[in-house]
């Protein structure tokens, strides 16, 4: 394995002025950098990260806590955070709190124990836990904003309205609503957007609150089955939506036929399913990259708490909704 005194010597300068050069300080010149780095390529040389954090105190680790891989939203969006942090020469240690409160403490506290330098986080719950508190380290979140952190998310709310617009350009007055859990913030953002859009026009027959893992209890069952004359159903992600699909496929209601279904996210599942899934896609790649850019910027020395990134959303139109 190539060392910087090989790299030194191919270009014939100090070791000193490689490692300025490699750490992108000020004081080595254009054409001295550039052959630098073209020499570090060249010969396959990596920097040694268990010394570089001995002498800087920093990893170059950072962790990404999310709440439920099993959900495809979120592999998704760690490929984006790893491609990212890859390309700025930082690890990614990932942690999947299982959707509870207990494993996304467990998580938090491994992380810290683990020295990373800061942390990119959705939230299970509200609450903001113990060793967030103590963790003393740079903190961006994702999707689920928290007062006093740096947010990164999509307009939820621009989402929902995107959506009330389109039951509306379908002839869809009535509607029943499969939202998300009531103490996810996006998800009311979602559902609100939705409902206060046009309430003189979309009628709401019925509402389930469901959680984002997309599992069906019996009242939304039951409310899919029974439908009180709503002829489209808003849900509150694609899992849900898709568990929604199957579920009416298994009891012969045929969708778009007899009755329209929209998601939102746009997973990769909702392109393969049939009918395709309507659904709000949410820029992912511009999400997971600005969450590591912030995250950067504050090992850099910025000042990043409180501020918010929010990233418009787009409709994508499939087969799982009709005309009326």
């Amino acid at each position: 394995m190539a060392t910087i005194k090989d790299v030194a010597a191919k270009v014939g300068v100090s070791v000193a002025t490689v490692s300025n050069a490699l750490n992108g300080k000020p004081n080595v010149g254009s054409a001295v950098r550039r052959k630098v780095l073209r020499a570090a390529k060249d010969l396959g040389y990596r920097p040694h990260r268990a010394a570089q954090a001995m002498r800087k105190g920093r990893t170059r680790a950072i962790g990404l806590v999310l709440p439920d891989l099993t959900n495809p939203f979120f592999p998704q969006l760690a490929q984006t955070v790893e491609n990212k942090a890859r390309k700025l020469g930082l690890l990614v240690c990932l942690i999947d709190s299982q959707d509870s409160l207990e494993g996304e403490a467990d998580g938090l506290t491994l992380l810290a124990q683990h020295g990373v330098d800061g942390i990119i986080w959705c939230p299970v719950g509200p609450r903001i836990p113990r060793p967030i508190h103590a963790f003393g380290r740079p903190v961006v979140l994702i999707d689920r904003p928290r007062p006093g952190f740096a947010i990164v998310q999509s307009n939820n709310l621009m989402g929902g309205q995107l959506l009330a617009q389109y039951a509306l350009r379908h002839g869809h007055t009535r509607v029943g609503l499969l939202s998300g859990p009531r103490s996810v913030e996006s998800a009311q953002q979602r559902r609100n957007g939705f409902v206060t859009a046009h309430p003189r026009q979309i009628e709401i027959a019925w509402e389930v609150r469901v959680g984002f893992d997309g599992i069906l209890p019996p009242e939304a069952c039951a409310a899919l089955l029974e439908r009180r004359g709503a002829t489209l159903v808003v849900a509150g992600n694609d899992l849900i939506a898709i568990n929604a699909l199957r579920w009416l496929t298994q009891h012969d209601v045929r969708v778009p036929d007899d009755v329209s279904i929209v998601g939102f996210d746009d997973i990769s599942w909702a392109r393969i399913v049939s009918p395709r899934l309507t659904t709000i896609a949410q820029p992912l790649v511009a999400i997971g990259t600005r969450a590591v850019e912030l995250l950067e910027e504050r090992l850099s020395g910025a000042a990043i708490a409180d501020r918010a990134t929010v990233f418009d959303v787009t409709l994508v139109e499939r087969e799982s909704v009709k005309s009326i």
